[in-house]
């Protein structure tokens, strides 16, 4: 792997608050919508996990699993989806489309972005997880004798 690939670029504030605050406007916009259009909550709950079954593409290396995770948890592609939706009048699809799109909402708001191929904790929105401990920590000083 060159250097350029290991090398992740993620978001810093105030341009980290935004996408959040992107997420949770679109988590509460896609929540508020199904809700109240009178859809099955139970679907909502059975469905709402789905597109994290799209990590077993991390079976494959961590490049595909980058991959078939944003894939999944890419406005573009729940917006086809969206758009398929109306040209073909499928009053039916809206459900699955508001609900795929609440997740993808919820996981940017608490921060679980697009991921890079170098490791699943790197995303768009930063490092996933604590941050590791350095691996030449400075040494104490010693106490006065």
């Amino acid at each position: 792997m060159s250097k350029a690939e290991n090398e992740t670029i993620s978001a810093a504030p105030p341009v980290l608050w935004w996408l959040r605050a992107e997420g949770f406007a679109v988590a509460a916009a896609t929540g508020y919508l199904y809700f109240s259009g009178n859809f099955n909550g139970w679907l909502f709950a059975a469905l709402w996990l789905i597109p994290d079954l799209s990590m077993l593409g991390y079976l494959g290396g961590s490049r595909w699993g980058a991959r078939c995770y944003n894939l999944f948890h890419s406005y573009a592609t729940v917006g086809v989806l969206a758009l398929a939706g109306l040209a073909l009048r499928s009053q039916p699809l809206l459900p699955f489309v508001l609900i795929w799109c609440n997740h993808i909402g919820v996981d940017r708001f608490l921060g679980y972005g697009l991921k890079y191929p170098s490791a699943f904790g790197d995303t768009h929105l930063g490092r996933l997880g604590k941050p590791k401990p350095a691996e030449n920590p400075p040494s104490a000083p010693a106490p006065p004798a």
